[in-house]
């Protein structure tokens, strides 16, 4: 069959386009042809992929959204497809995977009710209706159940249209034999200490991911511990406002933003914990990413992966509602409670052993390609 991919913009770090690439891929290898429509390709292109980027402009994101999505629709007039499978929400999709959350959740409960009389809102919540209303052809793949009742009430879907999905983590996110060799050769690397811990937070949209409350928690440290406390943050966003923060909080000399990379696995190695204090993740696909290196987690339970530290109990879950007296006193404990950390790392790891973790390419791709849209 020919594929259609569909999403607006492909960086190699991203979670959302590692999880296309890698169902992408999946496809491909059981013979299928993979055409994929976006605005932005940064990276290489695989070996038969047929990358074709929409030639559009717009003042904003949405309307650019808008005309690329005719684009594509005519494109696919002329050069049909038997499968569209979507990333973002749009009409005229077959499948769309759901790493978003629900737009019209977010819309009435955390916005001014005038948003809703905007061009924004129009656009966003009527991309998110053709996916979702009952009259809707879509089927919807689910990485997480934390969002399904929300677009059921919103939009009264029907619940045989969602296929909740394993986790897919990449297998060489897991520890390898030498990982002690590797985490000593990193942590010289970064100048660190035995007696230094190391913070880890991955993951683009630092606003979302709680950036700033990992910053106050460690300024909140006793300064003898808080001197011997640095914290590396990697991904896609615009770091000035953090770096005005950390430095408002002394915290400069301690504090690394790094852009988007592609060798996590050592990052992970590397650190003594995890942090993800985020105001609302869907998934959270670095928690299990950590997990499965041996990393030790602080997340909150508002992420929809967060259940999955509990069940292995290799960190701490945050309770709602936040607190963030809570995330410094739970920081304080476990940075000065190695073992403590040494039994979380060892639970994460042999939960990673046997736990259904690394599968959903291949469950996507039975979907994709067993389903008639």
């Amino acid at each position: 069959m020919q594929l259609a991919f569909i999403l607006y913009k492909y960086f190699p770090f991203g979670g959302l386009q590692r999880d296309f690439m890698r169902i992408a891929l999946e496809c491909q290898q059981r013979g299928h042809k993979i055409r994929v429509y976006t605005l932005i390709w940064e990276g290489d292109i695989p070996d038969g992929f047929d990358v074709r980027i929409g030639p559009v402009k717009a003042f904003s994101n949405h309307h650019r959204n808008e005309k690329f999505h005719r684009w594509l629709q005519a494109d696919m007039q002329q050069q049909p497809v038997d499968r569209v499978i979507g990333f973002n929400k749009m009409a005229g999709l077959d499948f769309y995977y759901a790493a978003d959350g629900c737009y019209e959740e977010k819309a009435q409960t955390l916005r001014n009710p005038l948003y809703r009389y905007s061009n924004r809102y129009r656009y966003f919540s009527g991309y998110e209706r053709a996916v979702f209303a009952p009259e809707s052809k879509t089927q919807i793949l689910m990485i997480s159940e934390v969002q399904q009742p929300f677009f059921i009430k919103h939009y009264q879907t029907q619940a045989e249209r969602f296929h909740l999905l394993p986790p897919g983590i990449a297998r060489d996110r897991r520890a390898p034999i030498n990982a002690d060799e590797i985490r000593a050769e990193f942590r010289t690397e970064f100048n660190l200490r035995d007696d230094q811990y190391l913070l880890l937070q991955v993951g683009s949209g630092f606003k979302t991911k709680g950036l700033d409350r990992t910053l106050k928690a460690l300024a909140s440290l006793p300064t003898e511990l808080r001197e011997r406390t640095r914290l590396i943050v990697i991904g896609q966003d615009n770091p000035k406002p953090f770096v005005v923060q950390a430095a408002a909080l002394g915290l400069s000399k301690q504090v690394d933003i790094l852009k988007g990379r592609s060798d996590i696995p050592r990052f992970l190695l590397g650190a003594d914990l995890l942090m993800h204090p985020a105001y609302n993740e869907n998934t959270g696909t670095v928690l299990l990413e950590a997990l499965v290196s041996g990393l030790p987690v602080m997340v909150t339970d508002v992420c929809g992966y967060a259940h999955y530290i509990k069940d292995a109990d290799c960190g701490q879950v945050l309770p709602s509602p936040f607190q963030q007296k809570q995330l410094n006193q739970a920081l304080l404990h476990i940075l000065t409670d190695a073992g403590l950390r040494a039994d979380w790392s060892a639970n994460a790891l042999d939960y990673a052993k046997t736990a259904n973790l690394y599968s959903m390419p291949q469950h996507a791709a039975d979907i994709i390609l067993a389903e008639s849209p």
